[in-house]
């Protein structure tokens, strides 16, 4: 049972509670908010996961060079209501169709919420990396592979759980005076619906969750020092939270009818709207700003060299075994602002140019790690390099060694993946460089894979976050999840490199890294 702040009985389940108001017998439309780093995207969605238009509405962050990263949880509520006016204005709909809300959000974050509702000091996002001190107090107390067993993460300060003991250490007022602990999205939800929960998605990425068991860790919120009653009630992504808040409509350009439900963290969502619904989906890899390989699994992956790490997914059940790398992506945007002529399409020469080099056969190789490194290294402190530059070097071998440097990192994943009995022959790929013919054949070589794109583009997790929208507010039943994703693969690319070479590259890309590595924590 889902209590609100108050201690009394909340919205529970699908049905909604007696005398809430009922979504009309028209409204045939979910509103999937993903709710970013850079802002929010509302996409309104028919019932048989059609995206009909979105709406992006963006929010600053705060950083600084002690490795703050905060933003101002208004400011998503403000996107939010935003988003959905000018969704819903644009593409001419009502908001009596809309018959629920669901989100998908940025993960490892920190909202502190007082018993008003309202946030007690900026929130900590996943990017924040003051916590050091305080990972290394809880790796003192509890050890990494403990840890590691436990939540299916190693420790790291971009975790939940180390921000929040950096405030109690730095900033204990803002913690007393929190009655809950949130990520981003619960935090909406808390204003629409007025209650404290997570899912076990988003309670995953905090350090603080026991993933085999689905409860909070008891023995990690200990070694923490904080209060367990911060932490919210963990419920399934697909709960129906209830309707807003009547006196809200207004404001959220939303009918008091709308359902809110939960919906979950990014990672796991984009799994979902990739189609990975269990491991006969296969592998998939998505190549944004920061770039991951993930499939869904009936269990956790625990990987003894902890190269990986493992979500729960939105899925009841369900688990997104994952190897994330900090810029995938992003390293490609970084080459072509270095590199690029300024034109409107920085990327394309450049692409055609890497097309005609072959950089690591050449004797060029780039480390990827432009913000320190998650997976396989999880060092902060690792920096991007290029090695082996000589003066035949030109544009289109930098830029190729760049996407050869993510290939080989992420390969890397892959073989934790393999190691623990989960080998693919196939990969969808999806984010903007997936609609690269270059980018697709330089991962089909290195990951001796057939390489497959995906026309979902950016859209995976708003479909995702629809899909759970949808089956919540019992729009649609569990078996029209499929159909609702849709099939969005485009032609496959097998691997031109013989797996021999593919193989010697490889291991001159990771030998470059085992000889660096002292000289990076010297730094």
């Amino acid at each position: 049972m889902i209590t609100s702040p108050s201690g009394t009985p909340g919205p529970s389940g699908a049905p909604g509670p007696s005398g809430s108001p009922s979504p009309s017998v028209h409204a045939d439309l979910v509103i999937a908010h993903d709710l970013g780093t850079t802002g929010d995207k509302a996409s309104l969605v028919t019932r048989e996961g059609r995206i009909l238009g979105s709406v992006t509405v963006g929010y600053p962050t705060g950083f600084s060079e002690d490795g703050r990263a905060e933003q101002d949880p208004q400011r998503w509520w403000d996107a939010f209501c935003q988003a959905n006016r000018t969704l819903l204005d644009r593409l001419g709909e009502s908001p009596e169709r809309v018959r629920a809300v669901s989100f998908s959000g940025q993960m490892m974050g920190a909202v502190l919420i007082d018993a008003h509702g309202q946030a007690t000091r900026p929130a900590i996002i996943w990017a924040d990396t003051r916590s050091k001190a305080q990972c290394a107090r809880l790796l003192d107390r509890v050890g990494m592979e403990r840890v590691y067993a436990i939540t299916g993460h190693r420790a790291n300060p971009t975790y939940s759980l180390s921000k929040l003991m950096w405030i109690a250490d730095h900033e204990p007022e803002a913690l007393e005076r929190a009655v809950a602990f949130l990520n981003p999205k619960d935090y909406l939800v808390r204003r629409l619906c007025g209650v404290h929960v997570t899912d076990p998605s988003d309670a995953s990425s905090t350090n603080a969750f026991d993933q085999r068991g689905g409860q909070w860790s008891q023995e990690l919120i200990e070694a923490s020092g904080l209060d367990a009653g911060i932490f919210p009630e963990v419920v399934a992504s697909s709960t129906d939270i209830g309707p807003i808040l009547p006196e809200l409509a207004p404001e959220t350009g939303l009918s008091p009818r709308t359902r809110v439900v939960l919906g979950g963290g990014d990672g796991p969502m984009g799994a979902l709207g990739a189609g990975r619904l269990d491991e006969s989906d296969g592998l998939y890899a998505y190549l944004g700003s920061s770039s991951w390989v993930s499939f869904a699994s009936a269990q956790p992956l625990h990987d003894p060299l902890m190269r990986s790490m493992t979500f729960t997914h939105v899925l009841p059940g369900s688990y997104v075994p994952t190897a994330t790398m900090q810029t995938g992506g992003a390293a490609l945007e970084w080459i072509a602002g270095v590199l690029g002529d300024g034109s409107d399409d920085p990327y394309g020469p450049l692409l055609t140019e890497a097309a005609r080099v072959q950089a690591a056969a050449e004797g060029l190789f780039f480390l990827p790690h432009l913000l320190g490194e998650r997976a396989p290294y999880w060092n902060p402190s690792v920096r991007a390099t290029f090695t082996g530059l000589t003066i035949t070097h030109g544009r289109g071998h930098m830029t190729r060694a760049v996407l050869e440097g993510v290939a080989f990192n992420l390969r890397t994943g892959l073989q934790a993946f393999a190691d623990a009995g989960h080998a693919f022959d196939a990969a969808d790929v999806i984010g903007g460089a997936s609609k690269s013919e270059v980018v697709r054949g330089i991962l089909a070589d290195t990951w001796q894979l057939s390489v497959t794109p995906s026309d979902i583009g950016d859209h995976a997790t708003s479909l995702g976050a629809a899909a759970i929208g949808a089956l919540g507010s019992g729009l649609i039943g569990a078996e029209d999840l499929r159909p609702f994703l849709g099939e969005h693969r485009g032609e496959p690319l097998a691997p031109a490199l013989p797996a021999a070479e593919r193989d010697r590259r490889y291991e001159r890309f990771l030998d470059a890294y085992r000889r660096l590595e002292g000289w990076f924590e010297q730094a």
